[in-house]
């Protein structure tokens, strides 16, 4: 049987037929069938959706489909500190990468399938039997490549840009492309997919699958991130070269442009919400802001039916049948603003630290599991002695070691274990974030009207005030948004990256605890209840070259490729 020949980077690996195709057992399918059968074509991309994002970190080891990047961020941290990041505590070297180690190689893999599906579309008897089929087909499969190199850029900076299979006679010794290639590579494919997918997100049995507006959205991300600090050629704080580099003058007025190519589609508008409660909702279902999403369904495999991987049992509180696996930090809670709009720092905000859960943004509520919250129609008990959810609390020593679980995507109509959401969406892209990314690429312009007009539609939408402020003001008010808007959907990460926010990179993570204590001082489960902390759960430190994760040592030595900055 003819198999497969993909690249990962310089490595030759060997993928049949039957490893993306779900087959019964002695069943083979060519080649020739794949090509000629739309059914088996589709299949194909379909394995090659794997490549997009999820909850936990995708293929690789047990770990990793269990844990998020979001903990590699001052949003959470990963309960587990034996497994917790490298990267945060600038420990992560090209031979020991942690929970990145398979990213080079998975998203690799994926552009090798990619390139052998194109190369040979078009000339395929599927493409003369079906040819509108055939065209989506393709657009999707250019779409899944080029999300693959956005992916791997925004990690590793430029890499080598492989856009055809490798004969066993090709020299694979392949030299990294500049940054600025490989985006005007990426967005050129985006175009080209563009044009041959339908507009508007795509529903009933076509749900999760790439539409115009996905191709859009991420050329815009991808324009956004590039016009960023960190690939300024004149900010001499970050690494610097053809590698990282995006030179081209007119970079703000392209992300603009971008943002704006999304908005004009009209097939997209905001959720309406009014409690908290309807803002949590919105992310259990689809609706009229997603405009793409990864569903957990039987026809994107590897972790659909895995109950474990899904957020109800990673991260739900101990006490509610979860593992509570990714805590959100008392850092990023208190960033949290109060219902009125105003920091809990800023004066009249009507912060009280005793009662600091109390009058906070809808956000907040939506997002946060915390002491005294009610979740599953119990109220949480993050206090010791007994609490349902602290470290007291029997079976696997799961308790929120920063005082706090995610409530996030989380269904609190289903019996964990036994059941799961049955089309919840994972964003990989919302009109919040375009309206953001529009908002952040006037601001730089100088059009601070259009930027706050379109970074108040996201605030009013939660409740919050419209924003007023101008100068620094108003972007620190767009980042804000982005931080709570876009909370635990894989943007945080590198947002601190492409802002250079080296204070946030580097903030030692703190967390809260909970006691009841007696009149006499002493542990008490029917005590006043008290808190304790901040406490220092993680001290993180940023260097320089943790802008940039490390090339894998092993494909340094098969391809003598440049190692990025610091390693």
């Amino acid at each position: 049987m003819k198999r497969y020949i993909i690249l990962i980077a310089a490595l030759l690996t060997f993928t049949g037929c039957e490893d993306v195709l779900d087959t019964k057992p002695g069943d083979t399918y060519s080649e020739k069938d794949i090509y000629s059968n739309i059914n088996l074509t589709e299949k194909l991309v379909f394995y090659t959706y794997n490549s997009t994002e999820n909850w936990g970190m995708n293929e690789g080891d047990w770990w990793t489909r269990r844990i998020n990047i979001e903990n590699a961020s001052d949003e959470s941290w990963f309960h587990f500190v034996p497994q917790n990041f490298r990267i945060t505590r600038a420990q992560i070297v090209p031979n020991n990468m942690g929970f990145f180690q398979h990213k080079w190689q998975q998203y690799y893999g994926f552009i090798g399938t990619a390139n052998d599906f194109l190369s040979k579309i078009d000339n395929s008897p599927v493409a003369a039997s079906n040819p509108k089929e055939v065209a989506m087909l393709k657009g999707e499969m250019k779409y899944l490549r080029a999300n693959s190199y956005a992916r791997l850029i925004n990690f590793f900076g430029g890499v080598p840009l492989v856009v055809k299979p490798f004969a066993l006679t090709d020299n694979f010794t392949v030299p990294r492309n500049s940054y600025e290639e490989c985006v005007n590579f990426i967005v050129k494919e985006l175009d080209e997919a563009a044009a041959l997918i339908p507009a508007g997100t795509r529903m009933g049995t076509e749900f999760g699958r790439v539409s115009r507006g996905a191709c859009l959205a991420l050329k815009s991300r991808v324009l956004l991130y590039a016009a960023s600090a960190l690939h300024d050629p004149a900010n001499t704080k970050a690494p610097r070269g053809p590698l990282y580099d995006y030179t081209k003058a007119n970079k703000w007025k392209d992300a603009a442009d971008a943002a704006k190519a999304v908005i004009d589609l009209n097939a997209y508008s905001l959720v309406t919400v009014k409690t908290a409660a309807d803002y949590q909702k919105m992310f259990l279902t689809p609706n009229s802001e997603l405009i793409f999403a990864r569903p957990f369904h039987p026809e994107f495999p590897n972790t659909p039916n895995d109950f474990n991987t899904l957020p109800d049992k990673a991260h739900s509180p101990v006490g509610s049948g979860g593992w509570g696996l990714s805590n959100p930090t008392h850092n990023f809670v208190q960033d949290f603003k109060m219902a009125n709009g105003k920091r809990i720092t800023e004066a009249g905000s009507g912060y009280d630290a005793a009662q600091m859960y109390e009058n906070r943004e809808l956000r907040f509520y939506a997002n946060i599991n915390y002491q005294g919250a009610t979740f599953k129609g119990r109220e949480l008990q993050y206090w010791q002695p007994g609490g349902a959810d602290s470290k007291d609390a029997p079976g696997p020593n799961h308790f929120a070691a920063t005082g706090y679980n995610l409530r996030k995507f989380l269904d609190e109509t289903i019996v964990i274990d036994q059941q799961q959401s049955p089309r919840r969406p994972y964003p990989l892209a919302r009109l919040s974030e375009i309206y953001l990314n529009n908002a952040e690429a006037q601001y730089h312009l100088g059009n601070e009207a259009e930027a706050r007009q379109y970074a108040s539609l996201v605030t009013q939408r939660v409740g919050l005030p419209a924003i007023t402020s101008s100068g620094k003001a108003l972007l620190e008010d767009i980042k804000y948004e982005r931080q709570m808007e876009l909370f635990f959907e894989g943007h945080r990460f590198f947002d601190l990256r492409r802002w250079m926010d080296e204070v946030k990179l580097g903030e030692d993570i703190v967390g809260v605890q909970w006691m009841r204590r007696n009149t006499s001082g002493q542990l008490d489960a029917n005590g006043k209840l008290t808190m304790i902390g901040p406490n220092l759960i993680e001290d993180r430190t940023f260097v320089k070259a943790n802008y940039y994760l490390p090339i894998p040592q092993a494909e340094i030595e098969k391809s003598k490729m440049e190692q990025n900055h610091g390693y």
